[in-house]
Parts: C-alpha cells; structure tokens; sequence
C-alpha cells in the first residue's frame, strides 16, 4: 500500500512539472549551481499574472530569487541547491548575478528584486482581484506590510497574514497552524519570508499542497515594507550599490555575508568562465583534428 502511494505522488508531482512548463519560458543561464532566468521585471510579472488566472489548471508555480549570498550558500548547501533547481521560475535578485552574466556571454536585461517583484504583484492583484497572503517577516511586519500595500493599491485584497515563531519548521503544531491558515485564506499569491534557504527549502517541501497559484520568496520586503527595515534610496539601488547600503546598517549581520561571500561569488564565477572557456577551446581543437570529407584523396 506505502509502495502505491509513493508511486502515485511521484506520478502527481511529474504530471505536475509538465503542466507547468506549459508556461513560456524566458532563456535560462546556471551560475555555478543555481538557475537564472534571463528575464526582465515585466517579463516575471506577465509569467506570474497568467499562472494566477489560470490558477487550478496548473500546480503552483514556485519563484527564487539568485543572488550572489545564494549562488555561494548552494555550493555549500546540497539541499538548499536542490530548492533552486526545482523552481519554476528563478528572476536575478542582486546585481552581481546580473554582472556575472555579462561576464558569461548570457546578459541578464535586469535587477528583478523579490521584493520589488512583490510590489509588481500586489498592483496587479489590485487590478485582477487576486488574494495574496504575507507569511512570516517580523514579528507584525505582515500585518503592517499589509496595512501599507493596501493604502498604496486601493481594492487590493490581503486574504490572510502570519508570522510563524522562530524553529517553527521543527514544531508540528506550528507547521499545522501554517497550513490551517493558508488553506482556509486561499490565496491566489503566497509571499513568504523565512530568509534564505528556510524559505526555498519549505516552498520546494509544501509545493505539492499549497492550493495557491504561485509561491513567492520575498525575504526581508515585509519588513521594509512594515517600516522595520529601511531599504537603499533609488539612487542608490540604479547604482547597484544597495548591498553597501544594507551592509552599513547592519554591519554586525550581514559583513560576512557580503564582504566574504562576495569574494566567495567572484571566485565561483572566475572559475565557471576558465572551465567555459577550456571547454570551448578544446572543441574547437578537436574540431580542427576531425578528417576532412570529401578532400583532395577522395
């Protein structure tokens, strides 16, 4: 019986991916081992919009957002790579990434941030009707983000919010109570902030019963969005600089993160283009070494 069971959702989930790749997809580069989409914020926004009309037809469709934090983590991080991989749709969160694709001869249009996608999102649910749930963040960030979003988007309709404690991914009660209120909330957009890799891990795990449309990681946007966290000032962000600017809030927090693991980002990347570049190069020798047909001899 356990054997028809396991063989059954294997089936579910497999039928699953294939009713999702029914969407267009945007070209795609791997940046050591995470996916990138090559697509724009308006591109994202179309893809997610139409997986949420046609909510029910298809499974969820899940979104990571790469960045340089996260390109290193999943060389670390088997299990955190395999959430990556498994997503539906994976838009350039930092501008390293963007970077890094121009360096592989795969640019990237554009800076498509979480969060920003988040707010993209919200206006567009305003417009269609669609229901969004804000889960975790701070605690009451969801709730003020809420509050915030729906002055900013008149008619937009937060079905639910909750921000589970911390460790709540090793309590039973917790992961219940998670569940109860998103399937009571129905929502047609779930945003989820955990950080990386809670919150990829738990998409990738709870994907198969989220009677969502899309599912959509948005890290520390509920709390900027509550007013918790302040955010880069445009300019800064046009720059490509925000990642100064969160590092000289919070140096305490995130110096590892950037100072160390931007390094750790270049080198994953330097190492990517020689082996690139090696592969290339032997090719095309190996192209030169193959006989001519029909030459002087034949």
């Amino acid at each position: 019986m356990v054997l028809i069971e396991e063989a059954t959702k294997a089936e579910v989930e497999s039928e699953a991916r294939r009713a999702t790749k029914a969407l267009p997809r945007p070209p795609r580069l791997v940046v050591g081992r995470v996916p990138v989409d090559r697509i724009s914020m308006e591109y994202a926004a179309v893809l997610v919009t139409e997986a949420l009309l046609h909510r029910g037809e298809l499974p969820p469709l899940t979104i990571v957002g790469p960045n340089a934090y996260l390109v290193t983590l999943a060389e670390k991080n088997a299990r955190f790579a395999e959430a990556m991989q498994a997503a539906d749709l994976a838009v350039p969160d930092g501008i390293s990434v963007v970077m890094a694709s121009r360096l592989l001869g795969a640019a990237i249009p554009e800076r498509v941030t979480g969060g920003d996608l988040m707010e993209r999102m919200c206006a567009e649910a305003a417009r269609y009707g669609f229901r969004v749930f804000f889960l975790g963040g701070l605690p009451g960030a969801a709730m003020m983000a809420a509050h915030n979003l729906r002055e900013r988007y008149p008619g937009l309709n937060i079905c639910g919010t909750y921000c589970p404690p911390f460790g709540f991914e090793k309590r039973e009660v917790e992961r219940e109570r998670i569940r109860e209120a998103i399937e009571a909330a129905k929502p047609d957009l779930l945003c989820v902030a955990f950080g990386a890799p809670k919150q990829e891990i738990w998409m990738e795990e709870n994907r198969s019963w989220l009677p969502v449309g899309a599912i959509l990681p948005v890290g520390a946007a509920l709390d900027t969005q509550a007013g918790l966290r302040r955010r880069a000032p445009m300019w800064i962000q046009r720059l490509g600089m925000e990642w100064f600017f969160r590092l000289a809030m919070e140096p305490r927090r995130l110096w590892r993160r950037y100072l160390i693991g931007n390094a750790e980002f270049l080198a994953v990347v330097l190492r990517q283009l020689l082996r690139e570049s090696y592969d290339g190069l032997r090719e095309r020798i190996e192209t030169m070494r193959e006989p001519a047909i029909g030459g002087d001899g034949e």
